[in-house]
């Protein structure tokens, strides 16, 4: 029988106290998983927030991790949300070298892909993306020739779609 390790996306949804974060991460540095991608926020209740994990791994060591996650006292609700319809999202900035005689070009590129320059200095601009880590992957290949400053990214923030809850 062959195992098949994959992307995983699993949806976390906790108390908003100090601590649980860690205690969800360690679930999975303690399995040997890398997160991939992780971002956390307050929900619609202050009292809760909702944590978004990427991680490869196969079905099974996956669904053994979501279990002790349910286990944990802080733990509202997880899902693994890989195989729903959802709504994902990213966000990235780009700091990108942009003589001045470079500004339209980049400009243009970054329309493209529906980015925001968000701040111009004398030898440089930080362009904001946000889309599919795709999209983001392309741009980011685009702004290479001009040279990449630095780049920050947020990870992946994710909703099933319709109805029904996260």
């Amino acid at each position: 029988m062959e195992i098949s390790e994959h992307k995983h996306i699993i949806s976390v949804l906790v108390t908003n106290k100090p601590g649980v974060l860690a205690r969800v991460s360690g679930l999975f540095s303690r399995r040997g998983f890398n997160i991939e991608s992780l971002a956390v926020g307050t929900t619609n209740d202050p009292a809760y927030s909702r944590i978004s994990l990427v991680v490869h791994g196969d079905d099974r060591v996956i669904e053994q991790v979501t279990k002790q996650l349910n286990k944990l006292i802080d733990v509202i609700k997880v899902s693994d949300i890989t195989h729903s319809e959802t709504v994902l999202r990213e966000l990235v900035l780009v700091k990108i070298s942009a003589k001045p005689e470079q500004r339209t070009e980049i400009l243009t590129v970054s329309n493209t892909f529906r980015g925001k320059v968000i701040d111009i200095g004398d030898s440089s601009m930080i362009v904001e993306i946000t889309g599919h880590d795709e999209k983001i992957d392309a741009f980011i290949r685009l702004m290479k020739k001009y040279g990449i400053i630095e780049i920050v990214r947020t990870g992946k923030v994710v909703l099933v779609r319709g109805a029904a809850t996260t």
